[in-house]
């Protein structure tokens, strides 16, 4: 072990109870011991089996904690009963030294802690009143001990609530770390699926109409369809390019409270699909969480896109209404088919159909749907969408 280990470790060492506080104390009380004279025949016995006492306890602190606290309080009440001989004051040093490292021991309970002063002091006065030592002799020697037991109990409370002030730091640090890192998770999750409400909506379409301009070159040699199927994918592809740069435009940026948002987003509908979007606001605009402001808006974009698949050209109405317990937003648009599907909720399976379509389409509202029932089931909101009253409507509602 180098230098700078030793003195690593001596000041990693307790101060009070630690191996440097341990050694010197054992050099004491061989000292003390040794040099144990005549006047007290009978002091050096005692000290002998409390100084073996103490060894004992040295040997067994880590191995047998009970083995070496029973040992340390032999070597604290064994000097008591021969503390009130005059002229020696051998066993004063032993019993004060045994005593205070006893009650310092973090792990020791306090119920042998006062049963081990109880009888160190009954031992003591015994010893007093045995050596016929008078009152002020018998009043000091226990008062002082009272006043090292109590000191002692006051410096352990103090390094009880330091140790446990110490883990709870450590653990708040651990929560603190555990938090970033589910936050990170969130975020990369949150991330992937901006990226793919985008990308599997927009290259889904895009595959299908390419497919289909294939198929009708190939097979029927329809140079006009093939043509228009084209067009069409030309501005699914536009349109896909536009959404992913909103997309990340969003996650680079802090998002804007959700009127302005809702507000931006029906403009940018209207001049990119020329569709007629009335926006209404009901009841008193406050504040939500960012998550819950983040699905809104991605919710109405998402109904807003399949709308205009669907339906292009038809009016469209999108409300956002702050009531009492929660916020609700809804999309409507004319309906024009035979589906009816049932109302969603969270977790449960989207319909199979839940709008027609033309030949040669893909049923891209039951794939914005479920993307909807995600982000609904993510903030603890509810969901409905279906026909009501010859429109076309998605209903959501997101708890405050």
């Amino acid at each position: 072990m180098t230098f700078r280990d030793g003195v690593r470790r001596l000041r990693a060492d307790d101060p009070e109870t630690g191996w440097l506080v341990r050694i010197v104390l054992s050099a004491l009380m061989l000292w003390a011991f040794l040099t144990a004279g005549a006047a007290s025949p009978g002091v050096r016995p005692v000290l002998a089996a409390a100084l073996t006492g103490w060894f004992v306890f040295l040997a067994a602190d880590h191995r047998s904690p009970r083995v070496s606290r029973a040992a340390l309080a032999v070597a604290a009440l064994l000097p008591a009963t021969v503390a009130g001989l005059p002229d020696d004051a051998h066993s004063l040093l032993y019993l004060y030294a045994a005593l205070f490292t006893f009650v310092l021991l973090p792990r020791t309970p306090m119920w042998a802690i006062l049963t081990l002063t109880a009888a160190v002091l009954i031992a003591l006065l015994t010893g007093l009143w045995l050596a016929g030592r008078g009152p002020a002799a018998m009043l000091t020697q226990p008062a002082l001990i009272a006043v090292l037991v109590l000191f002692s109990l006051h410096r352990r409370e103090h390094r009880l609530r330091a140790e446990q002030t110490a883990l709870l730091l450590e653990q708040t640090s651990r929560t603190q770390q555990a938090q970033a890192r589910a936050a990170a998770l969130d975020e990369r999750a949150r991330i992937a699926r901006e990226l793919h409400d985008v990308l599997a909506h927009s290259l889904g379409a895009l595959g299908v109409q390419l497919e289909v301009a294939e198929a009708q070159l190939t097979e029927r040699g329809d140079v006009v369809g093939a043509a228009a199927r084209i067009r069409r994918a030309r501005r699914l592809a536009a349109e896909g390019l536009a959404e992913a740069r909103s997309a990340v435009a969003a996650l680079r940026a802090d998002v804007p409270p959700l009127p302005r948002a809702l507000a931006t987003l029906a403009a940018a509908f209207r001049s990119d699909h020329h569709a007629a979007i009335t926006l209404r606001f009901e009841g008193d605009h406050r504040s939500l969480s960012p998550q819950a402001e983040i699905a809104l808006l991605r919710i109405a974009r998402e109904a807003l896109t399949n709308a205009s698949r669907h339906a292009p050209g038809a009016p469209i109405t999108l409300t956002l209404g702050y009531l009492p317990q929660c916020v609700r937003l809804t999309v409507r648009n004319p309906f024009s088919g035979t589906a009816t599907p049932d109302p969603i909720e969270p977790g449960e399976p989207p319909p199979p159909t839940v709008r027609t379509t033309a030949p040669g389409e893909t049923p891209l509202a039951t794939h914005g749907l479920i993307g909807v029932r995600e982000r609904v089931a993510l903030v603890g909101g509810t969901m409905r969408a279906g026909v009501e009253g010859g429109e076309w409507l998605v209903g959501v509602e997101v708890p405050e």
